[in-house]
């Protein structure tokens, strides 16, 4: 899949209260297979339909990502697993209680079998554009595959330039470093990144119930 040179379109965006006409227009560039750049309270991420294939496809092209590593879906509700087959286990549900939405990223079984790794994100853009778009979202990291994650649109925009087509800039990322991700799909449960969350925080929830 070869890449075109296209113009791609900056917009300001407050990250404390986003405006719902950017939301609304970055909304329209994902449901029509685009790819937009947004910020998330780790990293800034570029996000794209999760059932759109053709998006998909550009997202790995555009990333220079390897096929085989899959993607992670941003979700604004915790109902969206249920929409998707997916069902927590008791130990998965404590770390939602925990840290979602929030800089966690957990692998998690579909009925059918399938692993499926998911987040919600705490910013507030974020969670915006993934309900205004009405569709779970995929949104790696917006750099090239191995490169440094984006603290701010600037970045983004250095590493993807043209070859994307929206970045909405909120300005730098609160955390500035990756989601820490939890496969529970295995047992013993692993920490396979440790990034925002740390271990000790995590094997603290697993072992404490919130009151």
């Amino acid at each position: 899949m070869s890449l075109l040179f296209r113009r791609v379109r900056i917009l300001k965006i407050n990250p404390d209260n986003p405006e719902k006409a950017a939301i609304a227009l970055a909304s329209e560039v994902l449901k029509d297979g685009g790819l937009v750049a947004f910020p998330t309270e780790t990293v800034y991420g570029l996000g794209a339909d999760s059932l759109n294939k053709k998006a998909i496809e550009r997202l790995y092209t555009v990333k220079k990502r390897p096929k085989d590593k899959p993607l992670t879906v941003h979700i604004s509700r915790i109902e969206a697993l249920k929409e998707m087959d997916v069902e927590l286990c008791p130990l998965a549900e404590k770390l939602t209680r925990r840290f979602w939405p929030g800089p966690l990223t957990l692998i998690l079984n579909s009925k059918k079998g399938k692993k499926i790794g998911f987040r919600m994100p705490s910013n507030r853009i974020a969670l915006s554009l993934i309900e205004a778009s009405g569709t779970p979202i995929v949104a790696p990291s917006a750099n090239l595959s191995g490169g440094k994650a984006p603290k701010d649109a600037k970045a983004v925009m250095r590493d993807l330039g043209h070859n994307i087509d929206m970045i909405l800039d909120g300005g730098q990322t609160d955390v500035g470093i990756e989601s820490t991700v939890v496969d529970m799909t295995v047992f013993p449960c692993r920490i396979l990144r440790e990034g925002a969350v740390s271990k000790s925080q995590i094997k603290d929830a697993w072992h404490h119930e919130e009151e």
